[in-house]
């Protein structure tokens, strides 16, 4: 009989956990790595989250950052995806070990989201590039991995997955929203009885991307361009897209909202000044959101919280337009952690998780048919 590997619960204390997670979202534009402290013991209770170590961010090269693009935009050989990936898999660890080594601290786990470059709910099929066994050699530790696809297995969108980590993070005792302006908007509520969670449409995809064509920038700071007249017509035409029609379960991403959208409208907007094309573009974002809660969300008490986190929240046009558009909540900057580090946060509970035995999806969410133990996990070698 062959040697069996041992699971990693197996291999680890009792507790604590000291569990990094990576992310790279749809923003593309580098790997944010978060290490934190968990009590694997205290998942069954909804608060296994103990202590926020540390954050670090890696900006991808231009030459990377430019494959990822081409391969949400399905311009890529298989050749060329196979390099991304190995690309992909060093910038992940290169970001692990930064972190590692910069806290002085050697995680038990580590938990890898990977790059989207597609993600294709409707044919059950997403595709995230990283390597797990880079990561590992790496860090020398077991990494889970591949997290999204046994949801999709089970009949769900692999996405959104956070709202069960939102809910270890935020706890049930009053009604609160989180609001995630990542390159795709996501939104988790709980009304004090049970969570909803969706993909809301576009967040920073569109107006990163504009920004790089029209502001020759990465992004615009702080959205100081986005301060023209809204073209309405424009705007509604937008918004007469099929995705918003969809009732949740629903996610979607840059095959939908990303450089081919783009593309198509380029033509239409450059006939406009240029901060009236980012003014509208981030009307967009702003109503988009705005509609989808009101049509599709659980009422929440006035005054509720609505935290705002990811890169979105420092775009302050983005900002100031969606609390105009919801005035019944307490619209207000998530700074429980770093800037950028909220989801690889949210990736290490998941990650951990997973190797307590416990399920990190919500089927009400994803559409799944069960409850699901998510990912694949790699040994340290």
């Amino acid at each position: 009989m062959g040697v069996m590997l041992p699971t990693p619960a197996s291999v680890l204390p009792a507790a604590p956990w000291n569990v990094l997670g990576l992310m790279s979202g749809t923003s593309a534009d580098g790997t944010d790595a978060a290490m934190i402290r968990v009590d694997p013991r205290a998942f069954e209770t909804g608060d296994p989250f103990l202590a926020f170590l540390g954050h670090r961010h890696l900006p991808y090269p231009a030459e990377l950052q430019e494959g990822v693009l081409a391969a949400a935009a399905d311009t890529l050989r298989p050749s060329e995806l196979c390099i991304l990936q190995r690309r992909l898999g060093e910038c992940h660890a290169a970001a692990g070990l930064e972190l590692s080594r910069e806290l002085d601290l050697k995680p038990h786990i580590a938990s890898l989201h990977g790059q989207t470059v597609q993600h294709r709910p409707d044919f059950g099929a997403t595709l995230q590039l990283a390597d797990p066994y880079l990561l590992a050699d790496a860090l020398e530790c077991p990494v889970v991995w591949d997290l999204r696809r046994r949801d999709m297995a089970l009949g769900g969108q692999g996405a959104p997955l956070v709202p069960m980590t939102e809910l270890w993070l935020h706890g049930r005792s009053h009604p609160w929203a989180a609001l995630n302006l990542g390159g795709i908007a996501n939104i988790t509520l709980w009304d004090g009885a049970r969570v909803q969670a969706w993909d809301l449409g576009p967040a920073m995809s569109l107006l990163d991307l504009a920004a790089q064509r029209w502001l020759n920038l990465p992004f615009d700071p702080e959205g100081a361009h986005a301060q023209g007249e809204i073209t309405i017509d424009l705007l509604e035409r937008w918004l007469a897209h099929p995705y918003f029609h969809m009732a949740p379960p629903k996610s979607t991403g840059r095959e939908v909202f990303g450089a081919d959208w783009l593309q198509a409208e380029a033509a239409e907007l450059e006939r406009l000044p240029l901060e009236r094309r980012l003014a509208t573009l981030t009307a967009f974002t702003a109503e988009a959101c705005a509609r989808e809660l009101q049509c599709w969300g659980n009422p929440l008490p006035t005054g509720s919280p609505l935290w705002i986190s990811g890169g979105g929240a420092r775009h302050r046009s983005l900002l100031g337009a969606l609390a105009s558009r919801l005035p019944s909540f307490r619209t207000e900057e998530d700074h429980t952690f770093p800037s950028g580090a909220r989801e690889a946060v949210s990736w290490a509970l998941l990650g951990a998780a997973s190797i307590a035995g416990i399920p990190g999806n919500l089927p009400a969410v994803t559409g799944a048919r069960r409850p699901g133990i998510l990912g694949s996990w790699t040994s340290k070698g």
